[in-house]
């Protein structure tokens, strides 16, 4: 199975950049790793800070985004002996969730929420929280990060009084590597890049920004170098920031990522 025979492929996730290379050289083509994601950090006393100002003071709702994220903010409770706490507060909430790994994570600690996405996107959360008002509500929004700028443009709009609790941030990769990427992708040497979170998105068209090289960048994405998303999320983000051509799985797996990609070449 070489169906990306020669093609120069860009690995922008560090995590399982390995593995990644090896299925991508086992269908002929040539992995090229840039990471453009640094390691994820976790301020344990931020986090503590901002879980026992939402069981002391509450809010209307709370937008739950990741199941990870989800998880972090109970066992910052669990480490402050108020683990019951939080869930009784949560009770007492209005909860959004997004994705099904975080829906999956409330029913362990016997929560369902009132709205759900229907497809595993902010768009789809976007959607099933249209029919309630929320102008002058207080919503927590628990992000995973990315700063979800399309959800936050939202509750701005909807005029709630929001604010973000970000249980863990990405810190930015090495800046040299995602000059590299980004030259090579503008010079037309890198056929197609793989994106397997959010925040390689975020980090690489910010820098993009910063040079001043946006509108070559998404020119070279349109005509030479194409977008592959992991899953519908990561391919949600590429779009949100310009990308009009983005290649994504049905199934949210590398393989399939990688699969997806060899069809597209053989359907081109």
């Amino acid at each position: 199975m070489r169906r990306l025979e020669g093609k120069r492929i860009a690995i922008t996730g560090p995590r399982k950049a390995a593995e990644l290379s090896i299925i991508v050289e086992k269908m002929g083509g040539i992995p090229l790793v840039r990471p453009a994601q640094g390691t994820v950090a976790v301020e344990d006393h931020k986090v503590e800070a901002e879980v026992r100002k939402l069981i002391e003071e509450g809010v209307d709702w709370i937008i739950l985004t990741t199941g990870v994220g989800t998880e972090m903010l109970y066992q910052a409770a669990e480490r402050m002996a108020l683990a019951d706490a939080f869930v009784e507060r949560l009770q007492q909430t209005q909860i959004a969730a997004r994705g099904y790994k975080t829906v999956k994570y409330l029913k362990t600690l016997g929560l369902v929420p009132t709205v759900r996405d229907d497809d595993g996107t902010t768009v789809g959360i976007l959607r099933a929280l249209q029919p309630y008002d929320i102008k002058d509500r207080r919503v927590a929004l628990q992000l995973y990060g990315d700063h979800a700028p399309r959800l936050v443009e939202w509750l701005r709009q909807q005029q709630a009084e929001y604010y973000e609790i970000l249980p863990y941030i990405h810190v930015p990769p090495d800046l040299a590597v995602l000059d590299q990427l980004i030259s090579e992708i503008i010079a037309g040497s890198v056929d197609a890049v793989t994106f397997t979170s959010t925040p390689q998105v975020r980090f690489m068209m910010a820098y993009a920004r910063e040079q001043g090289q946006v509108e070559d960048l998404l020119t070279a994405f349109r005509e030479i170098t194409v977008a592959v998303a992991v899953g519908k999320v990561t391919a949600e983000a590429l779009r949100d920031e310009g990308m009009e051509r983005v290649i994504a799985p049905v199934e949210e797996r590398m393989g399939s990522m990688m699969v997806t990609l060899a069809q597209y070449y053989e359907n081109a």
